[in-house]
């Protein structure tokens, strides 16, 4: 078993030891002891820290992250979870796409005046109508 210490792993992943230290109060990671005053782990770190940063980068809270790791600290993926997460990020590139087409379209309107573009009256009218909601 390959042991690292705390600078090994935040020189490896770019966190701050005071992350690695946050992560450790959560329950996310666990130290496997000291070195003097070096905080030990397990080489295995840097993939769970990898499936945090990828479970963060997809809009997962740290509690809900740390659900995902069973007992022994393997990993025990939702995928019901994962699907539904799959679908709302969907759905949030489905609505940026519009606002970036719209956006685009303002841009290089030939109008002389957006509010006189039909299509920018009907980009207005949805904005209007999903604002209200």
């Amino acid at each position: 078993m390959k042991q690292l210490d705390i600078a090994q792993v935040t020189k490896q992943c770019g966190l701050p030891p005071s992350t690695l230290r946050f992560y450790e109060e959560k329950g996310l990671i666990q130290s496997i002891g000291r070195k003097g005053l070096r905080r030990q782990y397990h080489e295995n770190v840097l993939q769970r820290l990898a499936l945090i940063a990828l479970g963060q980068s997809a809009g997962f809270s740290l509690t809900e992250i740390a659900g995902m790791f069973n007992q022994q600290g393997e990993p025990a993926l939702d995928r019901e979870m994962l699907a539904a997460k799959a679908n709302e990020i969907g759905k949030t590139i489905q609505r940026l796409s519009a606002i970036r087409d719209g956006l685009n379209h303002a841009a290089n309107c030939p109008a002389p005046n957006h509010m006189q573009c039909p299509a920018f009256q009907k980009m207005l009218k949805v904005a209007g109508t999903k604002s209200t909601r």
